[in-house]
Order: structure tokens, then C-alpha cells, then sequence
């Protein structure tokens, strides 16, 4: 065979091969991708919210009511001691002087059942710094409270709190007895907790956040400095920033627009206390992968929500 005749052969098959690689390639680029409709990454994110938010409520009408909590308890006429249904939990307290500076809830070892119909035990302990100086109450302007924890889980979900302060940033032209002025009552939340789920899954979490009782001109729920919020009858909002890492081990970022709560919402009879979030977003997304937006709807007291990914929207019932 002539030189010519193996160069034409040779050619031929370089052709071949370059048309059959160019051929695979480009099915590669045109294969449809796998739908991202995961959503259990949201789910852990709103474990996280209802955790945060829960410690908050809790601290939040220990302070108002002097050891009492009003959306928490049941009437069993025996004063600040019993709680969240039963007397497996007892609330304790330290004064300074005649001021009450910390208070330790403690839910016990075995599980305490609430009203909420969630299962806690452990410890969680709400330290107010500036209580001696006038800001001893959740209601007042400059109010702090640290929160720690010891032990203390929720349904066998392990919550481990590494700092968590909030404080009250309304300004002091509400103050006044019947201050009633147009200005809702503010409060900053700072929070850094890691949640170790049921499953041995482990969630991080941190937020930076704005809480604000949105119904602070009714009286019947906020009556002036003079008088403990009723948080019975209380609807607050969110907003801010959160980051952490999921129980993937993703990194993720979110961001909360008007998460609304209402305490008069009770959607289930035989869970009275749980009041979940029924407006509101959260926008959601775990590292690189597309982001998800939760909706938690329009105001309709129910435990449904939805997650959009991609385009592609999903029910969720809220826990």
C-alpha cells in the first residue's frame, strides 16, 4: 500500500473518531440534568426557626409574667411552678435585691409533654443582665436576655445553644403607660445554635434577626410599660439574615421577609399551644445548588406551606 492510500486511511479514521467524540460530547451537554426537588434542606432550616423562636416565646413570658407562661401552661391554679401541662417541668428563680435576674426552666430527664404535644427535657436558663437597672421586664426599651442551655431537647432533637442574646430595641417614645403611639415594640435577636436531630444528623444554625410585635396598639395584648404583654394575644414578624451548615454538610445561607406569628392561630385542637408561622418567606439556598423559596402563605391559620425550586413548586405540611 502507497503512502497516499495509508494517509487517506488514516485521515478517514481521525474523522470518524473526531465525528464520534464531537457526537458524545454533545449529548453529554444536551442530557437533561436530574430535577433538584430535594426539600429536606428547607425542612431543617424551619426546625431551626421553630427551635429559635420557641426559646424565645419561652424566656420572653418568663420575664413578663414573673415566672408564668401564659401560651404554655395549663390553669392549674398552683401558681408559678407548674407549667406546659404538667409538673414535670419547674420554673426557679435568683434575685438580686428584690429584682429577679435569671430564671432556670428545667423539663427534667424523662420527657415532659407540653401542650404544644412536644416532648422536651433538659434545661434552659434566661439570664436578664440589665434587670438591675430598670430593664428588667421583656416589654422595656434596652431589656436584655441571655439564653443557655444544658441538656435540653425538643421530640429527641438535641438543641445546644453557643450564644443567644436578644434585646429590646423599641425607642423610648413608647414607654409611657398607654403609650399607644403608632411605634411597635422591637427587639434584636442574635442567635448561634447547633441541633442535633433524632436521626444523629447534625444542623448548624446562626441568625441576625428583627423581632417586632406587630399588634403592639392593641390593648388587649400590649396595655403599657405598666402591664405584662398578653402574649395570648400577640402577633409577631421576622425578618433578618441566617447561614449555617445542614444536615448534609452543606453550607446554606436564608433570609426571612416578614415571618408573621399569630398566638391567637391554633390550627390543631390537640396540639393548643403550637402557633406556627402563617405568612411570610424564606429564601433558602444550600451551597451551590438553586435556591428555595419557602412561602408560608397569607395569613391563613393552617400548618401548610410551600417550597418552589427550580420553578417547580411543592406542598409542605409544617410540624
Amino acid at each position: 500500500m502507497n503512502a497516499s492510500k495509508i494517509t487517506l486511511k488514516l485521515l478517514a479514521i481521525a474523522m470518524i473518531g473526531t465525528l464520534t467524540l464531537t457526537s458524545c460530547r454533545k449529548k453529554e451537554k444536551n442530557d437533561p440534568q436530574p430535577a433538584d426537588n430535594e426539600q429536606e434542606t428547607a425542612a431543617d432550616n424551619n426546625l431551626a426557626e421553630n427551635s429559635d423562636n420557641d426559646m424565645i416565646a419561652i424566656g420572653s413570658q418568663l420575664s413578663e409574667n414573673s415566672g408564668t407562661l401564659t401560651t404554655f401552661k395549663t390553669n392549674t391554679g398552683q401558681g408559678t411552678e407548674l407549667m406546659l401541662a404538667a409538673s414535670c417541668a419547674t420554673v426557679s428563680k435568683v434575685f438580686t435585691g428584690t429584682v429577679v435576674t435569671s430564671y432556670t426552666v428545667d423539663f427534667g430527664t424523662t420527657g415532659c409533654l407540653g401542650l404544644d404535644n412536644r416532648t422536651r427535657k433538659g434545661k434552659l436558663m434566661y439570664n436578664f443582665p440589665n434587670a438591675t437597672t430598670g430593664a428588667k421586664w421583656y416589654r422595656n426599651p434596652g431589656f436584655t436576655m441571655v439564653v443557655t442551655s444544658s441538656g435540653y431537647s425538643v421530640d429527641g432533637n438535641l438543641v445546644t445553644i453557643n450564644s443567644k442574646t436578644v434585646t429590646n430595641t423599641t425607642p423610648t417614645s413608647v414607654t409611657g403607660e398607654n403609650a399607644y403611639s403608632g411605634v411597635n415594640l422591637t427587639w434584636s435577636i442574635n442567635a448561634n445554635i447547633s441541633i442535633t436531630k433524632a436521626n444523629n444528623q447534625t444542623v448548624s444554625w446562626s441568625c441576625n434577626r428583627t423581632k417586632e410585635l406587630i399588634n403592639s396598639n392593641d390593648p388587649l395584648c400590649y396595655k403599657g410599660q405598666n402591664m405584662p404583654i398578653d402574649w395570648t394575644k400577640a402577633k409577631v414578624k421576622l425578618n433578618g439574615n441566617a447561614s449555617g451548615i445542614n444536615a448534609k454538610g452543606e453550607n446554606f445561607t436564608s433570609t426571612a421577609t416578614d415571618l408573621v406569628r399569630d398566638f391567637n392561630c391554633t390550627p390543631d385542637a390537640n396540639k393548643p399551644q403550637r402557633h406556627p408561622f402563617i405568612s411570610g418567606k424564606v429564601i433558602y439556598t444550600p451551597g451551590s445548588r438553586p435556591t428555595r423559596t419557602v412561602d408560608y402563605g397569607s395569613g391563613t391559620c393552617d400548618f401548610n406551606a410551600t417550597v418552589t425550586i427550580n420553578g417547580q413548586t411543592f406542598a409542605i405540611t409544617l410540624q
